[in-house]
């Protein structure tokens, strides 16, 4: 049987006998949430990753008898949708090309996805499809999309209990700004650069002839060390008033600066050499400082002015070298030398092993020009973190004298500010970022614009607790989370183009569509009764929400209000009490920075401290055949092109071990091809397997430890969520052992052994393992018990035996191979003499090698053998002799397996004492080592 037919036979299956869908009953719950995928296109390799480790763990739990929720929506408010949908009304080339060739929609059908609805009908079933394809084990009765009349009155039930909490607040922040929608962009909304966060540059007013020169910096406590200012002889630069102040700016910063709270208007625009050789006067010290050309300003970072501080600065350094020597620019743009030769680099910040850091970065790296960006930018980031972190300003900052840079930042900020010696200026940390209706986006200050109120101290302690009390894994990730959680800023959750929810207190605003996807998680537990026609848009009020989440209210009164039973209500409230809170949330590492964290801060707003989540899991991304997958550019995998080309089994089984968790998977088609045939091998093993028999042998208790030692393995591994080892285990490393225990002549176990191994590899392969489950009994695989170990099988000396063999083996086949014979005579094993086992058993005790020798020295045997004793004793010491292997009664026990070693070598084998061999025609025997013995191969 072909491995689709297998997979398709098992998923109707699963379907006819409802086996996934869950209700509460008397059994421990076990909650799992996976983010719900974003439906602007088909689901692809990077779903499939983080889908399918959630679903090897329901798997699993609902094994290991836990009842198991695992749901599903779609999410499709936002922007996205109704950008992509304008595109293809438009027949975009791009677009069609990449929906067409990359997500696999039909030309024929891609044409008819006109409108925002289409598009969500479209790929909505598509997803499900795909998600069943691929053998998920949700719940399929919970699904939503995020613009249900239902969802939307669960959100606005949200927004008005935030607000009552002055966690929704009115005010002006920067944003991240589309200018054509005119609407606040989140990371869904970003085509380009959604990674890109904004930037507080801090702008010093240096000044000529009342004309003020904004140079902005992310170091604002380098001012005391400033030598001149830089423009850019290329670029093109506008003197413009800037509320009631004239400033010198380039280009592209005065249309930045229109987007901010200023009055700006151009005044004229101004050649940038005019100003060379002109002097300005520092607000911070006094001193007037030269303005001088430096191709390396980016007129589109910040104002395009920029102080030069050459001690901290390499950029700064290397610009004023390459100038003192080039007479050419000095003479154009008519500066004096003697302006560059008197500039001194000015040090204010002392670190250990440096005496001018800029300097000292630049020798050292052999840096010759400014337009070696790679290792300017290298070293930059090298000084500027050891000295914000370990940096003392020195004396030539004032005040500021003994105090640590990363103390004194803020403070220092403060100050300029309230003399109005300094602004702020907004930038992307990522440049260009570009919103999904193709428009450069630009950082605005927005008025009465409505915010989540994220920088709130209080909101944040009490995200803090909720994470001390939570699993994150892998551990290493937690002060991300910490990190991510102390740095986040207020954000816009509200616009005025996109599909969503309306703004219940100011309906001209739309909910912004990462604000809506917070606490979604306890909408699956309405979302049955919502499906089934229990309840409409109009049974759902605050006092019904209340009720169900909070336990506020008179039942009774809330049924009637809400024009609902009584029954039905509690029956609604107990489920939401039976579930509630989530016990792992899994997702994609690209998600911390945004829903992740928005998911606690929502929640511990929300809910008491019993119904915050538990655990959150995050892995890493996946690539393709070396390239970053793009969902509006391509290259792409869809899930479903996977498991069509491959097979559900395969692909789960690929992606699951081929990292693990927060490492990156490249998927790469012929691995993928290998597993398909890994799979087609384990089907012909549990074939043999199924009808094998046979008596006892020496092997199976071997054999009974490996399979209780894996199955120990795979369960812990699966506890902490690390499906590569789990799996690798499960399938790959069992498979081993059990091919070993067949070589051995192992029979007797093979079908006891199938029995337990399909229920072992289930989570992972569950196609596969309810083909072969269904060979012994009638029930589903999906429902049985996981193998439970038994630590009275395991035993570690049966394994060491069972390893010596297969160690002294290998080192007959590597004999073997060096005299190049294909006839082979015999093989003669010559096992380590008792004195040679003593002196490793007497070493054992001795802590010091020259106590041991101290010791054992003092036996008269011994000290003749002196040399040899010596040298085995380093030996032991130096850790190259296999104790497990060296204590072992190896001339026994290799005979005993002396006719199995005579037929794997096909020849005769003689097992001796190195101290009285018989025959040894080349002394090998003085050679064997305890666990080491010497071999003669004729």
């Amino acid at each position: 049987m072909e491995l689709t037919e297998i997979e398709e036979k098992w998923q109707r299956e699963w379907i006819k006998q409802r086996v996934f869908e869950a209700d509460p009953d008397g059994r421990k719950k076990f909650f799992i949430t996976i983010p719900y995928p974003y439906l602007n296109g088909n689901l692809h390799a990077g779903h499939t990753r983080t889908f399918t480790i959630g679903d090897v763990i329901a798997r699993f739990k609902r094994m290991k008898g836990f009842n198991v929720l695992f749901p599903m929506g779609f999410h499709v408010t936002g922007t996205p949708i109704i950008g992509l949908a304008e595109l293809i009304a438009k027949k975009d080339p791009q677009t069609m090309e990449v929906y067409s060739r990359y997500h696999d929609v039909p030309l024929d059908i891609l044409t008819t996805l006109t409108t925002p609805e289409r598009i969500v009908e479209y790929f909505s079933k598509e997803a499900e499809e795909a998600m069943k394809a691929i053998g998920f084990s949700i719940d399929w009765r919970r699904k939503f999309t995020t613009t249900d009349d239902t969802y939307k009155k669960f959100i606005e039930w949200q927004f008005r209990r935030l607000k009552e909490k002055n966690l929704v607040v009115k005010g002006s922040h920067p944003v991240r700004y589309c200018p054509h929608d005119q609407n606040p962009v989140e990371d869904h909304d970003i085509l380009v650069g959604d990674e890109a966060t904004i930037v507080d540059y801090t702008v010093i007013k240096f000044k000529l002839d009342g004309v003020i020169f904004p140079c902005a910096t992310l170091r604002p406590e380098t001012v005391f060390g400033v030598t001149n200012i830089w423009l850019n002889p290329e670029g093109r630069y506008f003197l413009v008033n800037v509320d009631d102040e004239q400033w010198v700016v380039s280009v592209e910063a005065e249309e930045k600066l229109r987007f901010t709270d200023k009055n700006v208007e151009i005044i004229r625009e101004v050649d940038s050499s005019e100003f060379f050789g002109k002097y300005v006067l520092n607000p911070v010290t006094g001193d007037k400082v030269p303005v001088l050309p430096a191709t390396f300003v980016d007129g589109d970072s910040a104002t395009g002015v920029v102080m030069s501080v050459p001690a901290h600065a390499p950029y700064d350094y290397v610009a004023l070298k390459e100038l003192e020597k080039n007479d050419e620019i000095l003479v154009r743009y008519g500066i004096d030398r003697s302006i560059i030769e008197s500039i001194k680099p000015i040090v204010l910040i002392e670190i250990e092993g440096f005496k001018i850091p800029a300097e000292d970065v630049v020798v050292r790296e052999k840096i010759k020009s400014q337009i070696d960006h790679e290792k300017l930018e290298r070293v930059t980031k090298l000084i500027y973190k050891k000295e914000f972190h370990k940096g003392v300003l020195n004396q030539t900052t004032g005040k500021y004298a003994g105090k640590k840079v990363s103390e004194v930042k803020d403070l220092l900020v403060s100050e300029l500010m309230e003399k109005k010696i300094a602004d702020v200026f907004y930038e992307f940390s990522v440049k260009p970022v570009i919103c999904r209706c193709g428009t450069k986006c630009v950082v605005r200050v927005v008025k009465d614009q409505w915010f989540l109120n994220y920088s709130n101290p209080e909101w944040k302690q009490k995200v803090m607790k909720c994470l001390e009390n939570m699993d994150i894994i892998p551990e290493a990730y937690r002060i991300e989370f910490e990190n991510k959680i102390d740095w986040l800023k207020d954000k816009a959750c509200a616009r005025r183009k996109g599909l969503g929810t309306k703004l219940p207190w100011d309906p001209e605003w739309l909910i912004e569509s990462l604000a809506d996807s917070t606490i979604y998680m306890a909408y699956y537990v309405l979302a049955s009764y919502i499906n089934s026609g229990l309840i409409i848009a109009d049974n759902l009020n605050d006092e019904f929400f209340d009720y169900v989440f909070y336990g506020l209210g008179d039942g009774k009164k809330t049924a009637e209000k809400s024009g609902i039973s009584e029954d039905l209500l509690n029956l609604i409230r107990e489920e939401f009490e039976y579930w509630y809170p989530v016990d792992l949330r899994s997702s994609g590492k690209d998600l911390v920075a945004n829903h992740l964290l928005f998911f606690l801060f929502h929640h511990v707003a929300l809910f008491p401290p019993e119904k915050w989540p538990k655990a959150i899991a995050v892995n890493g991304y996946v690539s393709l055949e070396g390239k970053k997958m793009s969902k509006s550019k391509g290259p792409l995998l869809t899930m479903k092109r996977a498991v069509k080309k491959y097979g559900a089994d395969a692909t789960r089984l690929y992606i699951l071990s081929k990292a693990s968790h927060l490492q990156d998977v490249d998927w790469r088609k012929k691995e993928v091809e290998n597993i398909v045939n890994h799979l087609y091998r384990f089907i012909q093993l549990a074939e043999e397997m199924f009808t094998g028999s046979g008596p006892e042998s020496t092997v199976d208790t071997w054999m009974m430890s490996r399979l209780n030692f894996r199955i120990k393995e795979v369960t812990l591994a699966l506890e902490k969520l690390e499906t590569r080892d789990a799996i690798h285990t499960a399938f790959y490393e069992l498979m081993n052992d059990v091919r070993w225990y067949m070589k051995r002549g192992g029979k007797k176990l093979l079908k006891d052994i199938l029995h337990i191994w399909v229920r072992l590899i289930a989570p992972f392969t569950p196609h596969i393992a309810e083909e072969v489950f269904s060979w012994f009994e009638e029930g589903l695989v999906s429902t049985a018990s996981f193998p439970e170990w038994d630590e009275s099988l395991i035993s570690k000396e049966v394994e060491i035996q069972e390893n010596y063999l297969i160690s002294v083996m290998d080192d007959i086949r590597e004999v073997v191979s060096l005299i190049k014979k294909e006839d082979i005579g015999g093989i003669w094993i010559y096992v380590a003499p008792e004195w040679k086992k003593k002196v490793v058993e007497s070493s054992r005790e001795w802590k010091d090698p020259r106590e041991a020798m101290k010791a054992i020295f003092k036996d008269k045997f011994m000290r003749e053998k002196g040399k040899e004793v010596s040298q085995l004793i380093t030996e032991v010491y130096e850790g190259k002799v296999n104790m497990d292997f060296a204590l072992l009664d190896e001339f026994t026990l290799l005979n005993r397996e002396r006719k199995f070693l005579e037929n794997e070598f096909k020849c005769k084998v003689i097992v001796e004492r190195a101290e009285s061999p018989k025959y040894d025609p080349q002394n090998r025997s003085k050679r064997a080592s305890p666990g080491k013995p010497a071999i003669y191969v004729e």
